[in-house]
């Protein structure tokens, strides 16, 4: 897939846990797993601005486009 999620790089920058990020966030643990392992298939705006606000970064930080 051409796009990458780098949640997991921003969560090690931020230094937080997929728990502590889930309680902020208002997501279950397995919706934001799917989300940091690359396997879903979208994203909600509302989604992706909470974890924004949450990781404190944009969104370019947490998704990147490849072109391979």
């Amino acid at each position: 897939m051409p796009i990458i999620v780098n949640l997991d790089v921003m969560m090690a920058k931020r230094k937080i846990s997929l728990n502590e990020l889930s309680e902020k966030v208002g997501l279950t643990l397995a919706n934001l797993s799917i989300l940091k392992t690359g396997k879903a298939k979208a994203i909600r705006f509302s989604t992706l601005e909470a974890i924004c606000k949450a990781l404190n970064c944009q969104p370019a930080d947490i998704l990147e486009f490849s072109k391979g």
